[in-house]
């Protein structure tokens, strides 16, 4: 809504209504000290129009991403959307609808998360998946819960070759929960398996890692699935949704909860958001799992219907038997990477992971080569990598950005401080054998060896 008018009338009634005098009285049980008091340093106040000019001019300092070359990543990439999702996504049908609290009028929205529901089983092999959580960091976070609540154990061992961002995420759960995180480092860009098999017990409710993991290399999945059940653990993995059309399915190794951040399958940038957060389990784990599950049925004259089959919001079910605190899903954002998977289909998905393992290689092996730029790790990897420079990694990113109109990668050293003249390049099938050059004659170019 642009405009929603809220006049000194207007304030006074909803004020009555309350059963206050003062808006101040509204503020009664915050503490004193945590008041602030004194005038803010706000701006004149404008009219509509100028702060419509003024609005459009701080959008225009975006830097839009159809004008620079992009090979950002670090868990938001810059895939091709196929036309037909935005459109789709735009019927009144599907943009109005919020979430299926009424469920069995609402047999279009239950179809929909049904069909993306199955595709996501078959994209991981899993048995269950439920309607989507809120982005892949919150997703894993929620696999921890579940799986400490299964064990009744408090012990996660999460491997330091996760995302930054979702080691933070997880403490941040752990920490109202009594958890305790045991972080395993990392050898060469991947999990240290002989640190994880001193590090997992019988006190461990699960093992958490990333595959292809934050670095963009490739796990040793059965060798971790192994030593996690010889305990009694489960296995939480985050998964690239792509790399899982050209690589082994979680389930193939073992993996009890699958969790994923959706976005690269038909989901914009949007400068961070909403994202998708992909959740699959097993069967014998269904009715632990966070969020809602629709399900397919007959109804009594014998025509196919759609209901909400589980859902463990409090509102359903007894509040100390709840298993999380999600209760929607990302509806819409969740029927874009089921329109993006059926538009698609295996045969285009596995074009798509294709041309971003071998043009992610190309452009690897040719940064390899030039002076002052190596590779990090010599691992196995789908689409990132990790380039170490003999330049400052910021200096690179910004020159690159501000003489190129290249978005080179990312520099490590905010989230991971240890890779301190290290960055993060991603290629995804958008990026052109010209624009691959481009940035190599750029480095050249901007940083010519001694």
């Amino acid at each position: 809504m642009s405009y929603i008018p809220s006049t000194d009338a207007d304030q006074r009634e909803m004020l009555k209504k309350i059963g206050v005098e003062r808006f101040q009285d509204l503020l009664r049980d915050i503490p004193e000290e945590m008041l602030y008091r004194g005038a803010l340093d706000l701006p004149e106040p404008m009219s509509e129009l100028e702060v419509r000019d003024h609005l459009a001019d701080l959008a225009k300092r975006n830097a839009h991403n159809e004008d620079y070359i992009c090979f950002l990543g670090g868990g938001a990439y810059d895939h091709y959307i196929p036309a037909a999702i935005g459109q789709l996504l735009a019927r009144s049908e599907f943009y109005t609808a919020y979430t299926p609290y009424q469920p069995e009028v609402s047999q279009g929205t239950l179809q929909a998360i049904y069909e993306y529901q199955s595709m996501i089983c078959e994209l991981t092999g899993m048995e269950v998946c439920n309607a989507s959580l809120y982005d892949g960091g919150s997703a894993l976070a929620e696999g921890m819960l579940l799986a400490c609540a299964h064990t009744r154990r408090v012990k996660v061992a999460v491997s330091s070759s996760l995302h930054p961002h979702y080691r933070r995420i997880l403490e941040t759960y752990a920490r109202g929960r009594q958890l305790e995180l045991i972080e395993v480092s990392a050898a060469e860009g991947a999990t240290d398996i002989e640190r994880l098999a001193d590090t997992v017990d019988d006190e461990t409710a699960a093992v958490v890692v990333q595959h292809p993991n934050f670095f963009g290399v490739l796990e040793q999945m059965p060798e971790i699935s192994e030593i996690t059940h010889r305990h009694g653990g489960l296995l939480i993995t985050s998964n690239d949704p792509i790399s899982l059309a050209l690589l082994q399915p979680p389930s193939s190794y073992g993996t009890d909860i699958v969790t994923a951040e959706g976005q690269s399958l038909g989901v914009p940038l949007s400068f961070g958001g909403p994202y998708l957060g992909i959740f699959a389990t097993t069967r014998a784990l269904m009715r632990k799992m966070p969020g809602r599950m629709a399900g397919e049925t007959t109804d009594q004259s014998g025509r196919r219907g759609y209901v909400l089959t589980l859902q463990t919001r409090e509102q359903h079910i007894r509040r100390e038997k709840a298993t999380s605190n999600i209760c929607t899903n990302q509806g819409l954002v969740a029927l874009a990477a089921t329109i993006y998977l059926a538009l698609l289909g295996k045969n285009g998905l596995v074009k798509v992971a294709e041309l971003c393992m071998q043009k992610s290689h190309y452009l690897a092996n040719k940064i390899n080569s030039l002076e002052g730029f190596r590779l990090k790790y010599g691992r196995p990897f789908f689409k990132e990598f990790v380039v170490e420079s003999r330049i400052s990694p910021e200096r690179v990113m910004s020159e690159l950005r501000e003489r190129k109109k290249i978005f080179a990668g990312i520099p490590l050293r905010e989230m991971v401080p240890e890779q301190d003249n290290a960055f993060l390049c991603a290629v995804t099938e958008k990026r052109t054998r010209k624009q691959m050059d481009d940035l190599i004659d750029s480095l050249k170019e901007l940083f010519p060896g001694p």
